[in-house]
This record gives structure tokens, sequence and C-alpha cells, in this order.
């Protein structure tokens, strides 16, 4: 099981990316915009995501994905259970979430793309 501690180690190693507990939640963000939260319960994970292509991800995979609340559907952003998110698909997930909020020189030396 994924853990925020999981996240943690791996956001760290993100140029610019912090963490911050705001109302009893875990949320990493770059500068002032969040790119990953956790509920206050640690059992999901919301994420920076394509505003267009989360409909089809939670689609494919409704036992891992959802929607957020209504208030949120109108961010790039989705959720996720943390038990059955596998680590490989974690580290997927959020560096891409981290990718969409830094400036695209900066993604392009992290990631080489």
């Amino acid at each position: 099981m994924v853990t925020v501690e999981d996240v943690r180690a791996l956001a760290r190693t993100l140029p610019r990316s912090s963490e911050h507990l705001i109302r009893d939640r875990v949320k990493f963000r770059v500068g002032s915009i969040v790119y990953v939260a956790f509920s206050r319960d640690e059992t999901t994970m919301g994420f920076g995501y394509p505003k267009e292509e989360r409909d089809a991800l939670v689609a494919t995979e409704p036992h891992l994905f959802f929607l957020p609340g209504p208030s949120d559907l109108r961010f790039n952003w989705v959720c996720c259970r943390l038990t059955p998110l596998p680590h490989d698909r974690m580290t997927d997930l959020v560096t891409e979430a981290w990718r969409m909020v830094v400036p695209k020189f900066l993604a392009r030396q992290r990631l080489g793309c």
C-alpha cells in the first residue's frame, strides 16, 4: 500500500516542491499550486490530472480512481484510493502532477522530455 511517506520521499526529490499541512491534510505544492493532497485519514490522494482525460481514467479503473467532489471538478484534479495503488503507478501519477505545475524547462531538466 502506498503511504504519505512514500509520496513524501518522492516529492522531496522534485525541484520546487514543498510539503504543507493545511486543515489537517498533507498537501504538496509548487509555489501556491497544489499538485497532490491527501484525505485527512490518508486513505485517498487527489492529484493534478488533465480534465479532458480524467473521465476515461475513472471509467477504465473505477476500483482505483474517482472524480473529486463537485466543487473541485473545475480543476485539473482526480482522486485515487491508496490501498490498491501500486508504488510504480504512484510514482508516475505524482511526477506527472508535478510536471503540470512547474515551468517546462524544469520538467525537461528533471524528466529529460
